[in-house]
C-alpha cells in the first residue's frame, strides 16, 4: 500500500531534494511522446518504466520506502547505494536515461538533460554527492532498461498485422485517415501486477443485431440521437477528454494531422498538479507517478486484450451503414475497436489509485488541456474527474454506452487489485483507505 502522508526527508544533508525536477523530467518526456506520436498503449509502456526507475532511484537508500523489485513480475533486487547522493538528481538522470532509450527523439532528451542538471549544480549540491547521485541513477536506469528489454514488446512489433474481417459486426478502419489497427498483440505484452492480461476479463459485449429492437441497435441509436444534439457543455466535455495523439484534419485537398496528449498522459499531468496541490515532496511524487502508471499499464494490456478479443464495430461505422449515411462523431473515432472503452478504464483505475493517495474528497483544477487550447475543469474528486472522462465518449460518439459502464467497473477493480498488491511503504504511516 502507499504512503501518501507528510513526513521529514531522512539520510544525508545531501542538498535540497525538490519535486519540481521531477515533476518537469516527466512533462518532458510527455512532450516528447507528444511530438512522436505516442499510441496510448505505447506511452502507458513508457510511464511505467520511467517512473518505476525514477522511484526506485529516488528510494534507493531509504528504509521507509519498499523497492518494487520482487513485486513487478520480472524485476529482479539491485545493490543498495551506500555513498550519500541526491534523490532528486537520481531519479531525474534514472527518468531520462530511460526516457531517452524509449523515445523517438532523443536529442530532445539530451538538450533537456543538459539544461537540467547545469541547474542542479547552481544549487550548491556537492561535487562528490552529485557525482554519486548520477551514477546511482544510471545504474538504476540500466537495471530497469534491461528488465523492459524482456517484456515482449519488441517482439509485438514483428508479429503478423491485424487482418480486417470482412463480417458485417467487426470493427473497420474508419474515416479520415482508415488508420490500420493499433496494437493487436498488446495482449502479449508482460504485465506489472495483474496475473495475465485475461485476468479481468469482462461480460461480453451485446449481441450485434441491425433489428431495430435490439439491444446494439438502440445503444447504437442512443449514441446517434445525443450525439446528433449535443450541449455547448458536453461539446466541452467531449473535447476536453479528446485525448487523440493523432487527429487527422481535412481541409478540402489538404490533410495535416494535429497531436495530442494520450489518456494516459492526462492522468500523469493531473498527477502532477494534485501533488503540487498536496505539497507532496520527490519521494512522494515519485511514488504517486509509478503507482500510477503501473495501474495504467496493467489496465491498458487489460482492454486491449478485450478490444482485440471482442472486435466491436465503432457507432461511427454501425450509424453510417444503418442509421444515417452522413452522421460523423464530435470526436475523430480511434483507430481500435470498441469494447471496452480504453478511458473509461484507465480512468477508473487511476481515480481509485489517486483516491488511494489522497483522499474521497480532493477537489482540484485540471488544467491539462490549456496547451491544446482549451480551459481547465473543476472537479471534487478523482472519481468524478474518471465519470466525466467515460462519459465523454459516448458524448464525442465513439463508444455505446455498454463498454463505458463495464470499462469503468473493470477499471475500479484492477485499480483496487494493485493498490492491494502493490506495497511501496516499509512501515505503516497512515495510508488512507
Amino acid at each position: 500500500m502507499p504512503h501518501f502522508v507528510s513526513g521529514q526527508t531522512i539520510g544525508y544533508s545531501t542538498g535540497k531534494e525538490d519535486a519540481e525536477f521531477i515533476h518537469r523530467a516527466i512533462k518532458r518526456i510527455t512532450d516528447i511522446m507528444v511530438h512522436d506520436i505516442y499510441s496510448p498503449p505505447v506511452a502507458s509502456r513508457t510511464y511505467a518504466y520511467i517512473t518505476i526507475a525514477g522511484y526506485e532511484a529516488a528510494v534507493a537508500n531509504d528504509k521507509d520506502y519498499r523497492s518494487f523489485a520482487g513485486q513487478l513480475h520480472g524485476l529482479s533486487p539491485y545493490p543498495v547505494p551506500q555513498n550519500p547522493y541526491n534523490a532528486s538528481v537520481a531519479a531525474v538522470q534514472a527518468i531520462l536515461t530511460v526516457g531517452r532509450a524509449l523515445v523517438i527523439s532523443e536529442k530532445q532528451v539530451d538538450t533537456f538533460f543538459t539544461s537540467l542538471m547545469s541547474e542542479f549544480r547552481k544549487t550548491g549540491i556537492a561535487d562528490d554527492v552529485f557525482s554519486n547521485s548520477i551514477l546511482v541513477g544510471s545504474k538504476i536506469a540500466n537495471h530497469i532498461l534491461a528488465w523492459a528489454a524482456n517484456d515482449q514488446y519488441k517482439q509485438t512489433r514483428t508479429f503478423v498485422k491485424y487482418t480486417i474481417l470482412k463480417d458485417a459486426s467487426s470493427w473497420k478502419p474508419t474515416p479520415p485517415a482508415y488508420m490500420k489497427a493499433i496494437e493487436p498483440s498488446w495482449n502479449k505484452m508482460r504485465t506489472f501486477i495483474i496475473d495475465s492480461a485475461s485476468q479481468f476479463k469482462p461480460a461480453p459485449p451485446p449481441p450485434f443485431s441491425t433489428e431495430k429492437q435490439s439491444q446494439f441497435y438502440n445503444d447504437a441509436k442512443a449514441v446517434y440521437d445525443t450525439g446528433s444534439s449535443l450541449t455547448g457543455e458536453q461539446k466541452e466535455i467531449a473535447n476536453f477528454w479528446d485525448c487523440n495523439p493523432f487527429k487527422m484534419n481535412v481541409n478540402g485537398h489538404v490533410m495535416y494531422a494535429s497531436k495530442k496528449i494520450s489518456p494516459g498522459g492526462h492522468w500523469i499531468n493531473i498527477t502532477r498538479l494534485v501533488c503540487r496541490k498536496a505539497g507532496a515532496d520527490a519521494k512522494k511524487s515519485l511514488e504517486a507517478y509509478s503507482y500510477l502508471a503501473i495501474s495504467i499499464a496493467d489496465a491498458f494490456i487489460s482492454c486491449w486484450d478485450e478490444k482485440y478479443r471482442s472486435i466491436v464495430i465503432r457507432p461511427e461505422t454501425y450509424i453510417n451503414q444503418y442509421i444515417d449515411g452522413n452522421w460523423m462523431p464530435v470526436l475523430q473515432t480511434p483507430p481500435f475497436p470498441e469494447y471496452t472503452s480504453g478511458h473509461s478504464v484507465i480512468s477508473s483505475c487511476a481515480a481509485v489509485v489517486l483516491t488511494r493517495l489522497l483522499g474521497d474528497n480532493f477537489s482540484f483544477s485540471d488544467s491539462t488541456e490549456i496547451e491544446f487550447g482549451l480551459p481547465p475543469r473543476h472537479f471534487t474528486s478523482f472519481m468524478q474527474a474518471a465519470e466525466e472522462a467515460a462519459i465523454s465518449r459516448f458524448y464525442g460518439g465513439i463508444h455505446y454506452m455498454p463498454a463505458i459502464k463495464i470499462g469503468l467497473d473493470v477499471g475500479k477493480t484492477i485499480g483496487t487489485f494493485v493498490s492491494a498488491k502493490l506495497n511501496t511503504s516499509n512501515k505503516s504511516r497512515g495510508v488512507k483507505n
